[in-house]
Order: C-alpha cells, then sequence, then structure tokens
C-alpha cells in the first residue's frame, strides 16, 4: 500500500524521443529539410501533429497499427493517411481546425534505437509519386542512411579491429 505522501507519477506520455539523421561529413537533416521546405503548410501541420501523437507515443510499435510497416534490418515506416483535423479528432481532447480538410499521403522511414529514439531517416510525399519505383528508391536511401548511421555510431576502436581483421592482421 502507498503511503499518502506518496506522489503517484503516470508513465510519460511521450515515452519515444524523435531524432533527425543527420549526414555525417555535412551535418544535414535531410527529413528536417523535407518538412521545411518541401511539404505545404497544412502536410508540415498534419506530420508534426502525427509525429506528436502517434510516433512519440508508439514509436516502433506504430508497425502494430495502420500508422507503420515493419521493413526488416532495422527499418520500419511511418504512414500518415490522415490530416491534421483527423489526428486531432483521435488523438487529442483538441476541437480538430476544419480548414485543416486536405487528401494526404506522406511516409517516413525510421529506426529506432538506444533508449526509446527513433531516427528519422528518409521521407516523401507519396501522394504525389505513388509508384512502387519511387517507393523502392525512399526505402533505398533509407537504409543506406541506417548504414552510414550505425557506422558512425560504431566505436573507433572497433571499426579498426574489424579493418584489421579484413586485412588480416
Amino acid at each position: 500500500m502507498r503511503h499518502p505522501d506518496q506522489l503517484v507519477v503516470d508513465p510519460p506520455r511521450h515515452p519515444y524521443t524523435i531524432e533527425f539523421y543527420a549526414e555525417p561529413e555535412t551535418g544535414r537533416e535531410y527529413v528536417r529539410e523535407w518538412i521545411k521546405e518541401d511539404l505545404t503548410p497544412f502536410q508540415r501541420r498534419s506530420i508534426g501533429i502525427a509525429m506528436s501523437e502517434i510516433l512519440e507515443v508508439n514509436g516502433v510499435n506504430v508497425c502494430d497499427t495502420e500508422y507503420g510497416k515493419n521493413l526488416g534490418q532495422g527499418l520500419f515506416e511511418f504512414r500518415l493517411r490522415h490530416g491534421a483535423d483527423e489526428i486531432v479528432a483521435m488523438f487529442t481532447t483538441k476541437t480538430p481546425d476544419e480548414r485543416d480538410k486536405e487528401p494526404i499521403l506522406l511516409r517516413v522511414y525510421c529506426h529506432a534505437y538506444g533508449d526509446k529514439i527513433v531516427l528519422l531517416l528518409a521521407g516523401y510525399d507519396k501522394q504525389a509519386d505513388a509508384s512502387k519505383k519511387r517507393e523502392n528508391q525512399e526505402i533505398k536511401l533509407a537504409r543506406k542512411r541506417l548504414t552510414e548511421f550505425k557506422q558512425h555510431r560504431r566505436p573507433k576502436r572497433l571499426r579498426r579491429s574489424r579493418m584489421a581483421r579484413k586485412a588480416g592482421r
């Protein structure tokens, strides 16, 4: 039984933290640039709310819902088919904004690692180009960035020892 003076702390509402993949050489955050430069204000608002209310809450477990798909090898897809108004209505107590009514179909490729961190690797507007070719290009790009991310996270000592083994030393 709990002492009356003990505080009961609810688990955090957003147990996952979102990070943007940064290109090792330049520090460019491609997904952040895509959101800021390529998306419409409606799309930016929608993806921001979706990341906050769905991805930060569920992390990789989003793959158990209509909002995600496990692509294997540490990569998963965050799928956004609902605009800001629908997400607000479904996941918050706020009133949806009636201006936020547009079709939307966005994809963000992610990797979960560490202490509940979701890394955003690549993204695109599937509504603008729904071809399988484009989808495969984006997945390939996300996998490339994930490989780079993993290589740069590995301790240098470990990288050298693997290089030495390959060289026969």
